[in-house]
């Protein structure tokens, strides 16, 4: 089950004793003070718009529920808090306080979807992002990529067309043939219509991933979507998480920044690749993508390229074609 809507929700995966809840939503009110969790950390961080000095928050953490207060929010996942159910769990309604984010009476305060995922069901970014996991063949790589990107090419093909909004590793979900599928709409909205070229929108997502010029201006493109490709394409060369360890001095390295200065060189996609891959992989192909990867990273949208030229690329590219977009809840 696909959830596309024009207004943003918040979504929780379920797969042990805690959760994880977007919660800038209700903190976006407040500019004058980022939200911060239990522990006092900042869960939002300002950033100032390229127009003037006007600046908004976007989320870079995530607040952790035990599983007594997700079944409190869900009335212990009673039959009537269920919204819907996929090949990957279940999807229930739950409420939460809008200042404490504490659980609360059924039918007030925030809504919340929460997704319980079945055991045998993977997150994408496990198994190609966590230590000590055996990693991904190249060819497995390339398919996830190729599902990926036939996904927002479906979704950018609809009239009006959809954006997903929120691409990133832990919203690809793997069955065990390690066939991908995109999850979670509740941040994906409707494209602009007529001669319109953008949306006029809030500011989600997550860091790392969100393209430059939505972070700056708030306006929302199918082209936003082809910048988070280009890092999830990244990610699948390099095994590393779209946000890196913090430099000297606590500032925080996107994959991008640590990524661009080497693709210089033509050859300089070699000193990104996975070593767990053992240099088990196309080297042509690892070069293309990596070109491919850049030109989605474009920091000017109108020299992106849509989604269905990066299909036709990645499937020339692997020479495997695949023709069915993967969507699920």
């Amino acid at each position: 089950m696909g959830m596309c809507s024009g207004k943003p929700a918040n979504v929780a995966h379920v797969s042990s004793s805690q959760f994880m809840e977007d919660v800038g939503n209700r903190n976006r009110r407040n500019n004058s003070h980022p939200a911060k969790d239990r522990s006092g950390m900042a869960i939002f961080k300002k950033v100032s718009k390229a127009s003037g000095d006007e600046s908004f928050a976007i989320p870079i953490n995530l607040k952790a529920f035990t599983l007594n207060e997700l079944k409190a929010a869900t009335k212990n996942f009673r039959p009537d808090s269920l919204l819907g159910e996929g090949g990957f769990g279940q999807v229930f309604k739950g409420w939460i306080d809008e200042t404490t984010f504490a659980p609360v009476r059924p039918g007030t305060g925030l809504v919340v979807a929460v997704k319980v995922l079945k055991s045998e069901s993977h997150q994408g970014h496990k198994e190609w992002l966590v230590k000590g996991v055996e990693p991904m063949a190249w060819a497995t790589r390339m398919s996830i990529a190729i599902d990926v990107a036939h996904g927002l090419s479906f979704l950018h093909s609809k009239e009006p067309s959809i954006i997903y909004r929120d691409l990133k590793a832990s919203n690809i979900l793997l069955d065990s043939e390690f066939t991908a599928r995109l999850s979670d709409f509740g941040l994906a909205r409707n494209g602009p219509v007529g001669d319109n070229t953008h949306v006029s929108t809030r500011v989600v997502g997550t860091s790392g991933y969100a393209a430059p010029e939505y972070v700056a201006t708030g306006h929302l493109t199918r082209k936003n979507d082809v910048y988070s490709f280009g890092v999830v394409l990244l990610e699948l060369l390099s095994g590393r998480r779209a946000i890196a360890d913090e430099r000297a001095g606590g500032v925080e390295e996107t994959l991008v920044e640590w990524v661009k200065p080497f693709l210089i060189d033509k050859r300089g996609v070699f000193r990104i690749m996975d070593t767990r891959l053992g240099g088990r992989y196309s080297k042509k192909g690892a070069q293309a993508v990596a070109e491919l990867a850049l030109k989605c990273l474009n920091n000017d949208p109108k020299h992106r390229p849509a989604m269905t030229e990066v299909v036709e690329s990645l499937e020339q590219i692997t020479n495997t074609p695949k023709n069915v977009p993967q969507i699920s809840s």
